[in-house]
């Protein structure tokens, strides 16, 4: 072997220091700069890997994982996949409580790494005994030495995110950023990077990307909960019809709400203008973008950071279908079928 090839003992080895690269086509009619983190470089491909090895590793340092141990977590499918690609490796079995709106492919990955996939309703509400929440915890009751991540009430989601994603787009930007615009979820993403960079600066803006449908922009800007805000809406990964404690709202300045099917084309948009073949949640950050650009919330001096979270592999039977996204009524007049006809030679 040559001394200097460049050689990994696992794939969780290859967790982090994700690139970023700049959007070019997509934003030239905008102010400022603009560019992607893009976590599909992550071997799970997505940006969940950090907080599955995280979480993980702590629950091992401190004891309460052991040999033999059984991991239950909630999911709209990332985070299952990063916790089943660590489990395998770190040989632990893994459980799943899923939503339904969880793509098929997402799914058939979770099964093929693994998991044992409990499939859940998503449009009940949070406490309703079968919601995903719900299910998680009784598998747990029901599991002897089973730890359940419960990534949406747990800190170390945010730690994760302080400690690796945060000080990466510090240092790729040389300090330069000046907003970071990212999906909110369970909230761990934006809020732990969020929270290491306005440390650096206190001036950088933070701007979180909501569903309509969902109850965190309200929330962030009344401090209630309204569950009249609550209707079912298709981008996975996104959004929340109850309020995560994982998520840091003091830190986040605003936040802005994107449809649907306007996410849905930018992130087909994303493919043929960028080249980059990322998920849902990669066109809705976009989508906001493009929204705030349009507003004139950017200028000739903005350095601006959208966090990709996860890769288009897992979206072909949703938006880059054109069967989904007719059956969604997402193609109209306006928004024709764009992929190019296929051409059968006999």
């Amino acid at each position: 072997m040559k001394e200097d090839l460049q050689v990994y003992d696992n794939v969780l080895q290859l967790i982090g220091n994700t690139p970023l690269i700049k959007l070019n086509k997509i934003t030239q009619k905008f102010k400022g700069e603009f560019f992607a983190k893009v976590e599909a470089f992550n071997p799970g491909h997505s940006a969940k890997d950090r907080i599955a090895l995280y979480i993980i590793e702590e629950a091992e340092r401190k004891g309460i994982l052991k040999p033999g141990s059984t991991i239950i977590e909630t999911t709209s499918g990332n985070t299952g996949f990063s916790i089943a690609m660590v489990s395998v490796i770190k040989g632990y079995e893994c459980i799943l409580a899923v939503s339904s709106k969880a793509s098929r492919d997402k799914i058939d990955m979770l099964r093929t790494m693994g998991a044992k996939v409990y499939v859940c309703p998503a449009h009940v509400s949070a406490d309703d005994p079968r919601s995903y929440y719900q299910v998680a915890k009784r598998l747990h009751s029901e599991t002897k030495g089973s730890v359940y991540i419960n990534q949406y009430f747990n800190d170390l989601n945010i730690d994760a995110h302080f400690n690796s994603t945060g000080p990466e787009i510090w240092n790729q930007t040389e300090g330069k950023i000046t907003h970071l615009i990212a999906c909110s979820g369970t909230g761990g993403t934006i809020s732990g990077t969020a929270r290491y960079l306005k440390e650096q600066n206190p001036e950088m803006k933070v701007i979180g990307i909501d569903a309509y449908g969902s109850v965190l922009k309200k929330y962030h800007e009344t401090k209630e909960f309204d569950a009249n805000e609550i209707y079912p809406y298709r981008i996975e990964g996104l959004g929340k019809n109850l309020i995560p404690s994982a998520t840091d709202f003091e830190i986040i300045d605003r936040f802005v709400k994107v449809s649907d099917e306007d996410s849905a084309h930018t992130a087909r948009e994303l493919a043929k203008t960028e080249g980059l073949f990322v998920g849902y949640t990669s066109g809705a950050a976009t989508q906001g973008l493009k929204q705030l650009a349009e507003e004139g919330e950017f200028d000739e001096n903005s350095h601006v950071v959208v966090i990709y979270p996860d890769h288009g592999s897992r979206y072909m039977g949703k938006v880059f279908s054109d069967d989904w996204m007719e059956e969604q009524g997402f193609f109209d007049t306006k928004n024709e079928i764009e992929a190019q006809p296929i051409e059968f030679i006999k």
